[in-house]
């Protein structure tokens, strides 16, 4: 089983053309791992691939039969370590994912292409492109609604308060869109000057609704909490004490 040089050429220039057209959606986000980093991969995985499969023809005795796909197998293996190098973890949230399996896929698409498998290799990338370019934005638009919430706190007007809120609300990796701080209001009973605030925050899919009450509850000069204009008492934490 032979190939032709001018096949070698036209495979190593097909890996470079669609692991960059993946790569340079990757740059114009600046991702960590851009362009030039998804032709690498590509085009490494479609020699491997071609080695593999073409390389040993003819240098084994009788009696043995090569196996094509038991080095290409390793391009599976060893890309995992280079995607899990963009993989970032910043305030417990968790960034990098979608270009770790871009470069996953690319390796796919680079084997794909080393091996003559030139449809699949095409629509796969087409299909990522899509899914890179047309899906963050029905992504952005759907999901992220959802997880659009609003925050009112009734609380005492002290300084360092609206940094306090912001920081607990940071670490539990709750994203302020929107803020707006009310005039303060005397308390006559007890002479304090209190102030609303009302937020539209963005929160994770996995946020701890209860231990973020809690927090926001335990926070000096905070007197009531409503969620979605829903009263959020600290009472109702049972579990802890009051």
């Amino acid at each position: 089983m032979t190939i032709t040089y001018w096949e070698i050429v036209l495979r190593l220039f097909l890996a470079v053309v669609l692991g960059g057209l993946i790569g340079f959606e990757r740059e114009s986000h600046n991702r960590p791992a851009g362009f030039r980093t998804h032709i690498l991969v590509c085009a490494g995985s479609a020699l491997i691939m071609m080695v593999s499969a073409y390389g040993f023809t003819g240098q084994i005795g009788e009696g043995f039969v090569a196996d094509p796909g038991r080095i290409a197998a390793g391009v599976v293996t060893g890309i995992g370590f280079l995607g899990a190098g963009t993989i970032l973890q910043q305030r417990g949230g968790v960034r990098g994912l979608t270009t770790a399996a871009s470069i996953w896929v690319v390796s796919g698409v680079g084997l794909a292409t080393g091996i003559g498998f030139y449809l699949g290799a095409v629509i796969t990338t087409a299909f990522v492109l899509i899914s890179l370019l047309l899906l963050r934005r029905t992504e952005r638009n759907f999901f992220s609604r959802r997880r659009l919430k609003r925050l009112h706190i009734r609380a005492i007007d002290q300084p360092g308060l609206l940094g306090r809120i912001g920081i607990t609300l940071g670490e539990a990796s709750v994203n302020i869109r929107k803020s707006e701080v009310s005039d303060p209001e005397k308390q006559e009973s007890t002479g304090e000057e209190l102030i609303s605030l009302d937020f539209l925050v963005e929160i994770p899919l996995d946020l701890n609704h209860k231990e973020l009450f809690l927090q926001l509850h335990d926070l000096e000069g905070v007197l009531e909490l409503f969620w979605e204009n829903q009263q959020i008492p600290r009472s109702s934490f049972h579990n802890k004490q009051v």
